[in-house]
Order: structure tokens, then C-alpha cells, then sequence
């Protein structure tokens, strides 16, 4: 297969970082076949909205958006919030406390909950109340699944951080060190505790250019894979073919696509978003045992090929990450992150996760660790997970999503999940639903690297 072409990519790429962790650019009340637009301010300053169809059919779905500006959103895009109402379905949601950080998850499932009720009091009540949540907002809606009890009645996570944010941090900064230590050494102590938001923006774009001059030699290549293997990177990029397996060169040059077209200009500032958010630096490597950490990746045999291809000793490289390795995170920090922002301590309601399978943002072996830590809590029978064959951030179609929403409500009605979950009856219910494609697969996601 021959390589991609980045010039073919930057547009694909950028777009589809443009709306990553973000929730949708317009107001869901844009939509047409509305009965009423409702909004109002909760007692931390932050705003809700909820949009109500003209014949309502008692089910609100109570949305959490994504990483990004502090706004008051209700469905995941204006064609899913056209969809939904067309459907008879009720929409609320709430922006979080916009006097923070915009990783708001100190306030967004008290903000949720808090809308819920400000619902019940203004518009009516449903005999119904499913979560919906996507990127940042799909962590919050697992944490809505765990405490909900009496107060939702089932959920649906789209592209969940569902690891939560010790583990987002902790993996990020396993790949940033890597990139540091090989191609950006003055850099390396700068990858934690950020100054500002644009200290995180200068940051990515030295990392960026020197990756960009690292991919022209293949030693370079083969480090980049190593840390493209640590971030739990995809190896399918927008506008490609998926690499074939064996094909390691081509699976490199889409991680090097991701990580040259805006990746890192968007992960390294929003460190500086979550280090705000806890109060100081959430993430530490030392001590950590880089030649451990790359056995656990799926990407291993990918890095050992690129480096006997460049005539590089894999176990050096490895043996002065783990020598190097020295940075500590503040305990408080820390602790106020994992109280904040984890889930899968249990579940009260049901659950249906859905992922794109080449997500380069929250990688999909999140999924794999999320569902190890229902499982430990002896919850697994209210989990299911589902995925999308397709590259990029919650990259949903409209069917995809109501579908998973029918595979929810399908749970609830009948206490089971049956087949309602698998790939084949997805698809064919997205399919039913004339509207605009699907692409369910069977696939079991691999486990997440840099959990520590």
C-alpha cells in the first residue's frame, strides 16, 4: 500500500481535530419541529437549556458535552438534536460552572443533575431520563451511570474518556517524554506543571516541528512510532485506507499524520486545562518501566520492526527512558483529579458505550480499562460497549447514535440486553432508520497503555 500523502491529509485532519472534546458549534434549538426552548442559570453560575418536540414522548436525554468552552449544549450535533426531536424525544443539558477551568468535571455531574431538576421544575416530568454524554462529557455521563440511581434510568456514552483523567494524563505524558528525550531534549522539563494555556500552545508546536524533521530519517520514524505506541495513537488517519497489518511503515506514517496535523497542538494546552482543574501537575513517570510499558501495547511489534529497519537498539532507547524518567506529580493534585474525574467504581443503571475503533483523541483501548474496573466492581451486566469501524474523534453518524440509544431503551423495556447490542442487530437498526449510514464491526479493543 503506499504511503499517505500529508498534503491529502492536513484538511482531513484538521477538520476533524476542530471539533474534538468540543460539543457541536450551534445551539441544539436551531432545529426545526421545536414545541419550546427553555434556559436558565443554576446556583454555580452555570446555564442549561432543554429543547422540547412538539409531541413528546415522556423520554428526556440529559446530555454531557464535551471538553471545550463552558456552553450549555443538549445533543451532540444539530443533526442528531433534529433527529431526536423528530423522534419525540425531550433535550436538556447544562455548560458546567463556566468560573473554572475548562475541564470542568469538579462541577459538571452536580451541573447535570442540578439541570435535571431545574427540567422537572420548569417543563415537566419525564417518565424517562436517559444520559447521554460524548468525549469529556461521556466520563461525566459514566459517572452519571454510577450515582444516578432514581435520578436516570439508563445511559449512553459516546466516545468516552471513560479511563478518566489520571490515566489520559499519565499516557500523554509517557509519548510527550519519549519525543522530548529523543528529538526535543530542552523540552524535557517542561512537560508538566504549565504556566498558561499558551505556554501548553508553544510547547506542541516545538514538539511539532521537531517531529515533523525526525519523520525524514528512519531512526526518527522508529522513535515516533515508540511514542505513538505509549499515547495509544491510531494508526488509521482520515482520507486512508487502514495499513494492513504486517504493513508497519504505512501504520507509522498515519500515526506521524495525526501527530503533525494538530494532535499534539491540542492535548499538550489542555494538560494545562486539567493541571488548572486539580490545583498542579497530575501525572509522574518516575519510576515507570518503559520496556514493561511497550510489551503491553498492541503497537509493540510495529516499533521492534521500525527499529531493526533502522539498525537502532530498541532496548538502549528503552533502558534511558527508564533511567531518565524523574518526573513526580503533586499528591493533592493527584487526589483531587482521581476524586473528580474517574468512573467505573460501579454502575446503578445500564450503560451502552459506543467508540470509533481509530479514535485518535481518546483512544479506544479506554473502553478495555474502563471495563476492568466494572468488572472488579461486580457490575458487568449493566455494561456493554459497542464500536464504529471509522477514523477520528467522535465521529458518529446520526444513525449510529439513535441506534444505540434504541439498543438502551431496548434494556430498559425488557430488563435484558439480548442481541441489542451486538454489531449485526446495531447495524441493522441503524440502517432502519433511513438515515445516514453505519458502520458497526465486532472488535474487542486492545489494553491501555500508561496506566500506572
Amino acid at each position: 500500500m503506499p504511503r499517505p500523502r500529508l498534503s491529502t491529509l492536513a484538511a482531513a485532519c484538521a477538520t476533524a481535530l476542530a471539533t474534538a472534546l468540543i460539543g457541536p458549534a450551534t445551539g441544539a434549538h436551531a432545529a426545526t419541529g421545536i414545541a419550546g426552548h427553555y434556559s436558565g442559570t443554576l446556583t454555580d453560575g452555570a446555564t442549561w437549556i432543554a429543547d422540547t418536540p412538539e409531541q413528546w414522548n415522556g423520554t428526556l436525554l440529559l446530555f454531557s458535552h464535551g471538553f471545550g468552552p463552558t456552553t450549555a449544549a443538549d445533543a451532540p450535533s444539530p443533526a442528531a438534536s433534529q433527529a431526536l426531536l423528530d423522534a419525540g424525544y425531550a433535550l436538556a443539558g447544562s455548560s458546567y460552572d463556566p468560573n473554572g477551568s475548562m475541564w470542568a468535571l469538579g462541577s459538571a455531574e452536580r451541573d447535570q443533575f442540578a439541570a435535571l431538576t431545574a427540567f422537572r421544575r420548569q417543563v415537566g416530568t419525564p417518565t424517562r431520563v436517559i444520559s447521554v454524554g460524548e468525549s469529556m462529557g461521556g466520563l461525566v455521563n459514566a459517572q452519571i451511570a454510577r450515582d444516578g440511581a432514581g435520578r436516570v434510568d439508563g445511559a449512553l456514552g459516546l466516545c468516552g474518556l471513560v479511563a478518566g483523567g489520571v490515566d489520559l494524563d499519565n499516557y500523554q505524558l509517557d509519548a510527550e517524554y519519549t519525543l522530548t528525550t529523543f528529538f526535543d531534549p530542552a523540552d524535557a522539563d517542561a512537560l508538566v506543571n504549565l504556566d498558561s494555556q499558551a505556554d501548553g500552545a508553544a510547547l506542541a508546536a516545538r514538539l511539532t516541528a521537531a517531529v515533523e524533521t525526525a519523520q525524514q530519517t528512519p531512526a526518527g520514524r522508529a522513535r515516533i512510532a515508540l511514542a505513538a505506541a505509549y499515547l495509544n495513537l491510531a494508526d488509521w488517519a482520515p482520507g486512508q485506507l487502514p495499513p494492513e497489518r504486517g504493513d508497519f511503515a504505512s501504520q507509522e506514517q498515519q500515526q506521524y499524520a495525526w501527530l503533525a496535523q494538530g494532535l499534539l497542538s491540542f492535548i499538550v494546552p489542555a494538560r494545562w486545562s486539567v493541571e488548572q482543574s486539580a490545583g498542579g501537575n497530575t501525572s509522574w513517570n518516575k519510576g515507570v518501566d518503559y520496556a514493561g510499558l511497550l510489551r503491553g501495547s498492541a503497537h509493540v511489534k510495529q516499533v521492534e520492526a521500525l527499529y531493526r529497519d533502522a539498525g537502532l537498539d530498541l532496548r538502549t532507547d528503552l533502558n534511558r527512558l527508564t533511567r531518565g524518567a524523574d518526573i513526580t506529580a503533586d499528591p493533592a493534585a493527584v487526589a483531587r483529579l482521581k476524586r473528580t474525574s474517574t468512573a467505573g467504581q460501579g454502575l446503578a443503571v445500564p450503560l451502552l458505550d459506543l467508540h470509533t475503533t481509530a479514535d485518535q483523541l481518546v483512544p479506544v483501548e479506554q473502553e478495555s480499562a474502563f471495563a476492568g474496573r466494572v468488572r472488579a466492581a461486580g457490575d458487568s451486566h449493566l455494561l456493554r460497549q459497542a464500536y464504529v469501524s471509522r477514523q477520528s474523534h467522535c465521529n458518529f453518524t446520526t444513525a449510529e447514535v439513535v441506534a444505540g440509544l434504541h439498543a438502551v431503551e431496548h434494556r430498559l423495556d425488557t430488563q435484558h440486553w439480548g442481541d441489542a447490542t451486538t454489531a449485526n442487530q446495531l447495524q441493522r437498526s441503524a440502517e432502519e432508520l433511513g438515515l445516514d449510514g453505519a458502520a458497526f464491526t465486532d472488535y474487542r479493543p486492545s489494553r491501555l497503555t500508561g496506566t500506572r
